[in-house]
C-alpha cells in the first residue's frame, strides 16, 4: 500500500494547527523529491533540457528557500554565507554536489524548519517581518506560507525536468 500524501497522515506532531499545512507542504516536497530522484541519471543532475532549469538547480533552490523564508520569518536578515549561497546556486557545488548530498541538504533544511514551527507561538503570525535588502513588508506567516508554498513550485518543475531526463 502507498502511503497517502503528508497532508492525509494527520497532524505533524508539535506543530500548531494554524501551521500543518506548511509542515505538510515542505514534508510532501521533501518526500516527492526523494521519490521522483530515486533512479535519476546522475550524470544528468545538471542537465538544462531545453533550456530548463536543472534538477540540482531545483535542489539547492527549495533548500535555500526555505533557509532564506525561515530566517526572514524569525525577524533575522540573511548572512553573508547564504547571500553567498544564494549567488551560487545552479552552479554545482566546488566540493561535491552529488544528488545525495543535494537530497540530504533538502532534508536537513526540512527538519530545522519542522524544529522552528514547532517553536512558533500562532500568535506571532500575524508580527511584521522585514524581507530582503529592500525591507520589503511581510509577516510571519506570509514567509512561512511562502516557503512551504514556493517549495512545492520548485519540486513540481523538478519532477518534469526528471521525467523528461530519465
Amino acid at each position: 500500500m502507498v502511503n497517502p500524501e503528508a497532508w492525509l497522515r494527520g497532524p505533524v506532531e508539535g506543530v500548531a494547527d494554524a501551521l500543518q499545512p506548511v509542515a505538510h507542504a515542505l514534508i510532501q516536497a521533501r518526500e516527492d523529491a526523494r521519490d521522483a530522484l530515486r533512479d535519476f541519471p546522475v550524470e544528468r543532475l545538471w542537465t538544462r533540457p531545453a533550456g530548463v532549469a536543472s534538477v540540482g538547480f531545483h535542489l539547492q533552490h527549495v533548500a535555500g528557500v526555505i533557509d532564506r523564508l525561515f530566517t526572514y520569518a524569525r525577524g533575522e536578515s540573511l548572512s553573508e554565507a547564504q547571500r553567498q549561497a544564494l549567488s551560487r546556486e545552479g552552479s554545482p557545488p566546488e566540493s561535491s554536489g552529488g544528488l545525495n548530498d543535494l537530497l540530504n541538504a533538502l532534508d536537513n533544511q526540512v527538519e530545522a524548519a519542522l524544529v522552528q514551527l514547532r517553536a512558533t507561538k500562532p500568535g506571532a503570525l500575524s508580527e511584521l517581518r522585514r524581507v530582503g535588502r529592500q525591507q520589503l513588508p511581510s509577516t510571519m506567516l506570509g514567509l512561512l506560507f511562502h516557503a512551504a508554498e514556493h517549495s512545492q513550485r520548485h519540486v513540481g518543475q523538478m519532477l518534469v525536468t526528471a521525467r523528461v531526463q530519465m
